[in-house]
């Protein structure tokens, strides 16, 4: 029978997970590591930048889709990705887990193993965190996130300007349209063996998107303190979609952004349209979440890395090419 977490101690199971996860490295000096009531952490600039994201087993992945590992992974890259579009380096990682004690401990352990996994590509020490039972079937994992802006003065939101321009680093639409095919049977699992080799290019442009959609691949998170020193004027990740997040832009500068379809189109080219077709590919560029790119306005033009998809304009909201669309994105609470 596979142990559970009734069977272990709280430090037992501590004893299990603290050798698995990177303990230094970041953009700051760890000055006490997890083992104490609290971390100690230097604050190069003096100033701390701090976020937090959780997931939930069963409405944030599914066991039948994701492996512990991706999960872990994923949840990362989603915090680390708040701290890029903040224009801060990582410094740190707090990660807290509250599950049924029937859980399995190898799917804890998975989890461990994957937020190791997404702290050590990106050099950033995990300090610590908490553990708890939870409801019958329940697992919530959470990671808070914290970050260092080295001098810079941070990317808001709000400073977006008519006449600059728009432009993302890192690619749009893949998480979104893993999911999609997910959802409708199509899609491809943690589960599911290897592709063999001789795989046709719509079987790998498949996986691909599923695979995205299971770990939130690796948006280029560097580009957001290149970003933030190149002069941007805001700045957000891709989490909930593209139409929905630059909306939140333009309504906390009080400008309008107007999207170019034809570089839209240009993005949805390649595997998204070879996987989805080539409109479903273009609706998951505008709306679909998870993808954790980085979208920048710039007063000029945007440095290396970064591809132009639009302008700031007068007025409010956001259209593609003088049209509001009508894929949005993700809202947690919206029916």
């Amino acid at each position: 029978m596979a142990l559970r977490l009734r069977d272990l101690s709280e430090g037992e199971l501590l004893g299990r997970l603290f050798p698995l996860l990177p303990t230094g490295g970041g953009a700051a000096e760890v000055l006490l590591g997890p083992g104490d009531d609290a971390a100690v952490l230097a604050a190069p600039s003096g100033s701390v930048v701090l976020t937090t994201d959780s997931m939930v087993r069963g409405r944030d992945w599914r066991d039948d889709w994701s492996s512990g590992g991706e999960v872990g992974r994923k949840l990362v890259v989603q915090n680390l990705a708040d701290l890029a579009a903040m224009g801060a380096a990582p410094t740190g990682l707090l990660v807290a887990l509250a599950a049924d004690p029937e859980t399995p401990v190898d799917l804890v352990l998975d989890i461990g193993a994957g937020i190791a996994a997404g702290a050590g590509d990106a050099g950033v020490p995990v300090l610590g965190g908490d553990i708890s039972s939870a409801e019958a079937g329940s697992v919530l994992v959470a990671v808070t996130a914290v970050g260092d802006m080295q001098g810079r003065a941070p990317v808001r939101r709000d400073g977006a300007q008519p006449g600059d321009t728009v432009a993302v680093a890192g690619r749009l639409g893949r998480a979104g349209g893993g999911l999609q095919l997910l959802l409708a049977g199509r899609g491809r699992t943690a589960s599911d063996p290897p592709l063999p080799a001789d795989a046709d290019a719509g079987a790998r442009a498949v996986d691909e998107l599923c695979r995205v959609h299971r770990t939130a691949g690796a948006p280029p998170l560097e580009q957001g303190p290149a970003a933030a020193g190149a002069g941007a004027s805001a700045m957000i990740d891709v989490s909930d979609g593209l139409a929905r997040d630059v909306g939140r832009v333009a309504a906390a500068s009080g400008v309008g952004i107007e999207l170019s379809e034809e570089a839209l189109r240009g993005i949805a080219a390649g595997t998204l349209a070879l996987a989805l077709g080539e409109e479903d590919a273009l609706i998951q560029v505008l709306s679909g979440g998870e993808e954790h790119s980085l979208v920048a306005t710039f007063p000029g033009e945007p440095p290396e890395g970064w591809r132009v998809i639009g302008r700031v304009v007068e007025g409010e909201g956001v259209r593609v090419d003088g049209t509001t669309p009508t894929a949005l994105g993700w809202d947690h609470f919206a029916r």
